[in-house]
């Protein structure tokens, strides 16, 4: 992990937090937290880690479980393993297959314009030997400014 602000934080798993924590360098959580996190710079959920609170951050790369409001002024990534529930506003988002989002996503542009319409969406795949299938309840579409976007 980059350090933004400082050196970066970490949860460890079998860690149990309650709070809220503030700051300013990149965060890593692989034990839970009930509480809110709000940082200048990434947050990342490890595969076992789980959040259930408000994040606000400029990066985040989810592995593990979220639940509640999540604002990233950058890129949203998660990874085939992230379970996401709540409301989500973001500017860039990618979804890899497996993924479970389901949540009200807001997408807003550069200018922090709102790019689409508070919407919900969720992937789910299987996987049988080498091939993976994935499904959407809502259909994706282009725009001539940017990358699929859930409408």
């Amino acid at each position: 992990m980059t350090e933004i602000g400082g050196q970066p934080n970490r949860i460890e798993k079998n860690t149990k937090i309650k709070g809220d924590i503030i700051s300013e360098a990149d965060f890593r959580i692989d034990g839970k937290l009930d509480g809110n996190v709000k940082t200048s710079g990434k947050v990342v959920i490890g595969k076992g880690g789980y959040i259930h609170g408000k994040v606000e951050c400029v990066n985040a790369d989810i592995e593990g479980s979220f639940n509640g409001e999540l604002l990233v002024s950058d890129l949203l990534s998660l990874k085939a393993s992230a379970v996401i529930e709540g409301t989500v506003s973001v500017t860039k988002l990618a979804v890899e297959p497996g993924a479970t989002f389901n949540a009200s996503c807001t997408m807003k542009g550069k200018g922090g314009a709102s790019a689409a319409s508070t919407s919900t969406a969720s992937t789910a795949a299987s996987t049988s030997s080498s091939n993976a299938a994935s499904s959407y309840k809502q259909p994706l579409r282009t725009s001539s400014n940017g990358p699929a976007k859930a409408s």
